[in-house]
């Protein structure tokens, strides 16, 4: 499958025509406050017009993340890119022929070899459960989400139940609705791979709960 890993940061010309409101400019947390969280406004929609996928912007605007995924349905494999198209993860679905349950294992960089660094696993019950899935750390550990996807309403916490990072909607500025295409994606803490990390667990959630043909 072909990959577009451009060399260089992509320009801001190169960029989609987006509404003035659509960054968090000087905010540092979902409500305005200085709690040290990181906010990116996630945008349900490829930098390449033939592709779908997730294109990430900070608080300023600057492009961190996109996703370009070729063809149609649901692919089988996912890279997270960083703005310059290099990768950072790698998504690949695990077929399990007798599980109702779709499970999904992230690697570092771009092939899926080496040490796993984590694995998601949709949580599947005849109960009514706010648990939407599982998230299994490769050096142990472990992380729950709860919530709705769906209402892009959803956290994702540790097992000492403190929140690592939430999805929200983002609110209408200006009248400017953006429905469930774009959305924030909070994540209480400054370090990179925790961003990353839970970027990547947007996606498969995407995955498990949105984008099934």
């Amino acid at each position: 499958m072909t990959k577009i890993h451009p060399n260089t940061s992509v320009r801001s010309a190169e960029l989609p025509c987006l509404p003035e409101a659509f960054s968090d400019v000087g905010r540092s947390s979902c409500d305005g406050g200085s709690t040290g969280s990181v906010v990116l406004t996630v945008w349900r929609k490829s930098l390449v017009l033939s592709c779908s996928g997730f294109t990430v912007f900070d608080a300023n605007g600057d492009l961190v993340f996109r996703v370009d995924s070729y063809g149609s349905g649901r692919p089988g494999e996912l890279v997270l890119m960083d703005a310059a198209g290099n990768p950072l993860l790698t998504l690949r679905r695990k077929k399990l022929s007798l599980s109702l349950a779709d499970t999904w294992q992230i690697y570092n960089g771009e092939e899926a070899v080496g040490p796993q660094l984590a694995a998601v696993k949709q949580h599947v019950s005849l109960r009514h459960s706010k648990v939407l899935a599982h998230v299994s750390a490769g050096g142990g550990g472990g992380y729950v989400v709860e919530g709705s996807y769906g209402r892009r309403s959803c956290s994702l916490y540790d097992e000492r139940r403190r929140p690592l990072a939430d999805v929200r909607r983002k609110e209408a500025v200006g009248g400017v609705e953006f429905g469930g295409e774009v959305f924030r994606l909070v994540v209480h803490s400054p370090a990179d791979h925790d961003a990353r990390l839970a970027m990547a667990v947007v996606i498969v959630l995407d995955q498990m709960f949105e984008s099934r043909s």
